[in-house]
């Protein structure tokens, strides 16, 4: 048996915008080793450029998903549980700031902004973690995407860098208290990719040029390497790792 098949295994994919985005990168590497998928959009302005790509996954369950509408969350995995009875993994690749929060100093931040930041890009995890677990009777895998700058200090990531850090925390939690159930969480961190949320970092091509600079293999990733890394963490051959921060980076992580 293949370990690393998905075959039969059926998966959420919440973050997919564009063509470009990360969850898309994921959905398409998901659907090549045998996942039947669900696939969210933001909106009925996403819904145009999301609807294609879920088609060429050939993603049975299609929804509106903005975690910030009361009961749009719980109304997907309703659907999910309807029309399949269960779940395998969830992959979350949401994040989001207000942009003046985003681009201003960490303690210029305003408590909304900053509350606002956390609820879409942390906590919406844990309430995927706890709508999920009731679907996952034989265990599954929880995914979501970090960065680096969580765990050091990334010139204009600001407020995004302790909403992350919250969230790789919040990892390691949901880890310890479905681990009883046999569902594994982790975060997975790629290096900068020139995604259109990413674009939103104030100087993002001064840091796709220093990724490339600095990182051991001296080149960026892309959506094939984190696509590949997550199909490794759903199926059987990530069956034993768990609460991790798993990077891909070409190495950027390492150098100070």
């Amino acid at each position: 048996m293949n370990p690393f098949s998905l075959e039969g295994r059926k998966g959420l994919v919440v973050g997919v915008a564009n063509a470009q985005s990360i969850a898309w990168g994921c959905a398409q590497a998901f659907h090549a080793a045998g996942a039947e998928l669900a696939l969210t959009w933001f909106n009925d302005k996403a819904r145009p450029h999301v609807e294609p790509l879920a088609q060429r996954v050939q993603a049975s369950i299609t929804q509106a998903l903005d975690v910030e509408q009361p009961g749009q969350l719980e109304a997907l995995f309703d659907t999910i549980a309807e029309r399949w009875g269960r779940l395998d993994f969830v992959l979350h690749s949401i994040a989001f700031a207000p942009k003046d929060d985003l681009h201003g100093r960490v303690v210029d931040a305003s408590r909304e902004g900053f509350a606002r930041a956390m609820d879409i890009s942390c906590h919406s995890f844990a309430r995927m973690a706890r709508l999920a677990e009731p679907l996952m009777t034989g265990g599954g895998s929880l995914m979501t995407m970090s960065y680096v700058g969580a765990e050091e200090v990334i010139p204009h990531y600001g407020v995004m860098g302790p909403v992350k850090a919250a969230l790789e925390a919040s990892t390691r939690y949901l880890a310890a208290e479905l681990g009883p159930q046999g569902i594994r969480v982790n975060a997975v961190s790629p290096g900068p990719l020139a995604t259109r949320a990413a674009s939103g970092i104030a100087h993002f091509d001064e840091l796709l040029a220093d990724a490339v600079r600095r990182a051991p293999l001296r080149r960026l990733v892309d959506l094939d390497d984190v696509g590949a890394l997550c199909v490794f963490l759903a199926s059987e051959g990530g069956r034993s790792i768990t609460g991790s921060t798993l990077y891909v980076d070409a190495g950027y992580h390492i150098v100070g």
